[in-house]
């Protein structure tokens, strides 16, 4: 099937004289995760995983991906003849090292300009100038050949209350605006779904587990235009938006609407915005190319969001606790598989109060499924799982008050001493980030090191940032803030971690073929001490789950990392055993014990 798909897609490239064609994973907006109009490459390559690009040409076919989805895309691809690319490996060419070492002299270079970033597509346009070539970027020829694709989707929109929200669409207007009177900015273009949600206090559901509405924005000093399928707005949400002052134009139209902008200033992100969009502006228009004014004001959380996220995280913690109850007890006794576990915890979670929808597609992975970082059971791979090894679950949920991301990993049985080991240094990894105190002015970049200590120490790794920033009922890997060790190759510099950011905390310890190990909790950044020395800063940490001391040892921890996790699982016990059935209260009481 893939064959005959690449058979199909050179063809059309022939017909055009299209040398190379880039199929990334993205739509219009540069998210992360795509809707299923969206999904191309996909459908031309069978990798499923949600970040990956493919270049095929009339010789060859690649796939780039990241160390997240390595052994997935290796199973994935086999007998597509398909070249897996591991991004970031020694020896491995870049996306744009292999374009300008295999495009040739003069020839064309194609692809689907609304589907790559404007700062992409520039880089492109430089290798394409050395070769003497050109760009053909007006056809998506992927759409030619999936003849039953489907449809895009454009689902109602919801309006995302004050009480949710914490501040209202006309007051984050006035903050954004000042910030386009400082730099003397006409228009401010916003094509972030995650932050045209965030701005106008909507949500939507046209990305599974990314509740978004599919549009552009048009920021100016005396309006804002949304560009959205008209169809998707109630007449509630037609009398909020008249309220706030924005009116509303056909979600195509956006395209005509920045070609005819003459003589302004712009200020766009051309990492987030498309190359169609970016290349239609009239030449005589100033641009400020810089992230979007909205992007560090909705990481930091307001008091109002912070609040409903404890809470959130408390419900989440609620229905963790009951699973990890449920299947330590039952584990062996009753027919388990990853498939039915999973549904099992998404049934707990929707009996909670303001339960929505997972914040993404659960990973449960048994035993050396637990290896592959972002893996998705299926019918064909779903195992039944045994009291014995080990189970990585890496779920979370969105509710009205917000979006949680938790992994824990259970043993459900006799684990083996290396096991045993691997949980323990993960553990220890996780417990001292969580702990960290830290000078004002650091960055995620700073404290990496903290997590990875323990795994390093012993020549482990992983091959995966450790921790992302969270959304507020949006999408559950944020930016800018996150804890990484290296700079991603083109990537804006690290942000300073400030009071109300959410990051996650999640090291892990991956034996291919074998098991996978990791240890997810959200962080909140707060305020500590400030002394003559500085401001500090510390961490509060809202997820309410114990670690299993089933697959712990304590002897190999240092009598402050136990007194941490002692300190944890009191306060799991604390604030998640006054809403649990007797039985499970007691159940927790002694999973929560001191060591």
């Amino acid at each position: 099937m893939i064959t005959k798909r690449l058979t199909l897609l050179r063809q059309q490239m022939a017909k055009r004289k299209i040398a190379m064609y880039i199929i990334p994973t993205a739509d219009f907006h540069e998210s992360e995760y795509v809707g299923d109009f969206f999904k191309a490459r996909q459908y031309i390559t069978g990798f499923t995983g949600s970040a990956g690009v493919a270049i095929i040409t009339q010789q060859e076919a690649g796939l780039w991906t990241d160390g997240r989805y390595f052994v997935q895309a290796e199973q994935q691809l086999k007998g597509t003849g398909i070249t897996l690319y591991r991004k970031g490996e020694e020896g491995v060419p870049s996306e744009n090292e292999f374009i300008e070492q295999t495009l040739g002299e003069g020839e064309i270079l194609g692809f689907d300009g609304r589907v790559i970033n404007s700062k992409w597509g520039k880089q492109l346009e430089d290798i394409v100038c050395k070769k003497n070539g050109s760009l053909s970027v007006e056809e998506d020829l992927v759409d030619i050949i999936w003849t039953d694709r489907p449809t895009m989707s454009a689902q109602p929109v919801e309006l995302l209350d004050l009480r949710y929200s914490g501040e209202r669409t006309s007051d984050k207007l006035h903050r954004i605006r000042k910030q386009m009177q400082e730099k003397s900015v006409d228009v401010h273009l916003i094509s972030s779904l995650c932050d045209i949600a965030w701005i106008l206090n909507v949500r939507g559901n046209d990305i599974v587990y990314v509740p978004v509405v599919l549009s552009f924005l048009a920021i100016l000093q005396e309006q804002c235009i949304w560009f959205v399928q008209e169809q998707v707005l109630t007449e509630e949400v037609r009398a909020y938006l008249n309220e706030n002052g924005i009116i509303t134009q056909p979600y195509n139209d956006f395209y005509s609407y920045v070609s005819s902008l003459s003589e302004k200033c712009v200020w766009f992100d051309s990492a987030v915005m498309n190359y169609r969009i970016c290349s239609s502006l009239s030449n005589n228009v100033k641009v400020i190319d810089e992230p979007d004014a909205s992007v560090p004001m909705k990481a930091i959380k307001n008091e109002t969001q912070i609040q409903n996220l404890r809470n959130a995280h408390l419900k989440d913690g609620i229905a963790m606790c009951k699973f990890m109850y449920w299947l330590k007890t039952n584990v062996g006794k009753i027919p388990m598989t990853e498939l039915s576990v999973a549904q099992y915890l998404l049934e707990l979670r929707s009996k909670q109060e303001g339960f929505l929808e997972l914040s993404f597609d659960t990973i449960c992975g048994y035993a050396e499924h637990g290896a592959i970082v972002h893996y998705s059971a299926n019918e064909e791979s779903d195992v039944q799982l045994k009291p014995e090894g080990l189970l990585l679950v890496d779920s979370g949920g969105h509710y009205y008050e917000g979006t949680t991301d938790v992994t824990r990993t259970f043993a459900l049985g006799d684990v083996t001493l290396q096991m045993k080991e691997d949980f323990t240094r993960v553990c220890r990894a996780n417990i001292n980030l969580a702990n960290a105190k830290f000078r004002y002015g650091c960055t995620g970049m700073n404290l990496d090191v903290i997590a990875r200590e323990p795994l390093w120490e012993a020549g482990l790794d992983y091959n995966h940032g450790t921790g992302h920033g969270v959304g507020y009922l949006l999408n559950v890997h944020e930016g800018p803030n996150a804890f990484r060790w290296r700079r991603i190759k083109g990537s804006e510099p690290a942000c300073v971690l400030e009071e109300g950011m959410i990051t996650t905390d999640e090291p892990g310890i991956y034996r291919e073929g074998q098991y996978g190990i990791r240890t997810e909790s959200e962080l909140l950044c707060k305020k500590g001490q400030k002394t003559s020395f500085g401001q500090f800063m510390e961490f509060e940490n809202l997820t309410y789950v114990p670690i299993d001391l089933d697959a712990l040892l304590p002897e190999q921890m240092t009598e402050i990392e136990r007194k941490r996790l002692n300190q944890y699982h009191a306060m799991v016990y604390e604030k998640v055993a006054p809403f649990l059935e007797e039985e499970e209260a007691e159940w927790l009481r002694n999973y929560t014990r001191a060591i």
